[in-house]
Parts: C-alpha cells; structure tokens; sequence
C-alpha cells in the first residue's frame, strides 16, 4: 500500500499550484505543504522550486514522479486483479491508435476473446499523444502505438513492421510527375491530424529531406482515415498512409501507390506499458498473445 501522501505529491504534480492540489483533494493547503515536507524530509531531497512565482518540479522531483506514477499505476493495476481473481472475470484497459485499431487488432482481438472466453476488453482509439497520456494517467493499462514516442520514458516491445506508402486517386493528374518527396510539395495534401502516429511519421519523413507540411500548395487535415481515402479517391489531393490502411482500395483499384524513392517505406508498431512496472513479464507474455 503506497503512503497516502503519495496522492498529494501526485496531485501538486497535477497542477502545479498547492491551492488546486488541495481544491482536488478536499484538504487544506497547509496540510498539502506538511504532507511534500513529510515526503522531502523522508528521501532527504526537495521535490519542487519555484522560478518566481512558478513551481516547477526539480529533476529529483521529476524521477520521484515518474517512479511513482508507475507505483501507483500498479497498485491500481493489482487491486483490480485481485477483485478480479474473486470472481473469474478479467478485465483489460488497452489503447491503440487508428491504424491498429481499425486494421490490425480486430481479428487479433477476436482470436484472443475466443481462447479467453472470461476476459473483458476496454479499447480506445486515439492519436499517440492522447493515448500516452491515458497510459501516464492510469486510464489505460497498455497502448498500440504506430508513431514515435519518447523510448526511455516506456516499457515496449516491437509488434509489427508495416510498409509506409504514398498514394493517390487512380487517375490522379499530378501536376509534375513524383518521384521524390519534394515533388510532391505541387499536390493539395490530405493528413491526419497533429499528434497522429500517421502523420507524424510522414512529417519526420520530410524532415529528413529539410521540408514540412506547409510548403504543400494545400493542406487538408482530416481525423478519419475512411474519410481521407474517399477523398483521394475522388482525387481531391494525394496522401500517406499505412498500406494496411489502404491494401482494399489498392486491390480493387481505386487508389494508386505513389512511387517515392526518398520515403521511408516501413515502420515498427509497438506494445507499450509503464517503465519499470512489476507487471512487465505479464505485458511481454500478453504481447505475444495479442
């Protein structure tokens, strides 16, 4: 059982502001203060400073938070397992971004759920950035993540290498035949949103060839993949996706692959949890059962 005044530092993290910590916790602001004294006075370090009139967590502070975050989320993690032992009814939290959500996880999932016939399944499906912070928070107990995210802040495994692919309409007329990622740059661009896994593999991609999203004529930002796919293919503009995402369209011909040479053409999606949970030997096996 973790120190109740876990929950406080938790929630001073949260905010950043000892008043709104103990709004939150429905305590004083002077019991927030002794329960951070109590906690600094314990690990003999000092946990926060303030740049004026703004607190800031110190880099104590910040590896106390991130080792406690994942205490926590463990805790959390085995209360509900034990409950979960009384009465034969599992439950998992998982998150995964659109592409593996809508692509790649139905059929596995399906699979699972027949040889687990008493597990239940939670799954959200957002943007890379939404669902860390689900997994940071608690929300969720593990993520599929198709984008880049900060490796040494997470637990992961590799789950698949999927090809990466530029397409068009079927008779898309191309303003300047395409060859390289510059010769794009003439065609209206349609792109998921900022914080998609999608688009932030095609935006590191033109990076590396020192362009960005904005030097395209036009820039349609769209949150749907299906959405997108239909424009393209009414030829609406041009777009990268992951060729799971488009392999029907591909096949009955309604879309065209955009021959790229100086595109990345594949990318690791990853199994994600919290760093250092005492949990990971479960989420490795669960990994390589999903």
């Amino acid at each position: 059982m973790l120190d109740f005044r876990i929950d406080t530092f938790l929630a001073v993290c949260k905010h950043l502001n000892f008043t709104k910590a103990a709004e939150e916790l429905c305590i004083t602001q002077p019991a927030v203060s002794q329960h951070i004294k109590h906690l600094e006075i314990h690990y003999q370090t000092k946990f926060f400073h303030y740049e004026g009139k703004k607190l800031l967590l110190t880099s104590e502070g910040k590896l106390f938070l991130e080792t406690v975050s994942t205490m926590k989320h463990d805790e959390t993690f085995l209360r509900e397992k034990l409950a979960q032992e009384k009465t034969g009814q599992y439950h998992l939290k998982l998150g995964a971004t659109l592409t593996i959500g809508e692509f790649i996880l139905p059929n596995k999932l399906g699979n699972f759920l027949t040889q687990h016939p008493d597990m239940q399944i939670t799954m959200i499906v957002n943007n890379t950035e939404q669902l860390l912070h689900q997994l940071d928070t608690g929300v969720l107990d593990f993520v599929f993540i198709e984008g880049y995210f900060p490796k040494n802040d997470y637990s992961f495994v590799p789950y698949s290498r999927e090809s990466f692919v530029c397409v068009a309409g079927k008779n898309y007329p191309f303003e300047k035949q395409p060859h390289l990622l510059e010769d794009l740059l003439y065609e209206p661009l349609i792109i998921r949103e900022t914080g998609s896994g999608t688009r932030d593999i095609f935006e590191k991609n033109l990076e590396r060839q020192n362009l960005l999203i904005n030097d395209f004529a036009k820039v349609i930002e769209i949150g749907n993949i299906a959405t997108i796919k239909q424009l393209v293919a009414n030829n609406l503009g041009i777009t990268a996706l992951y060729e799971i995402a488009v392999q029907e369209e591909l096949n009955k011909g309604l879309l065209q692959k955009i021959p790229i040479t100086d595109l990345q053409q594949s990318h690791d999606f990853y199994f994600v949890w919290r760093k250092n949970s005492v949990f990971s030997d479960f989420f490795q096996e669960l990994a390589s059962s999903l």
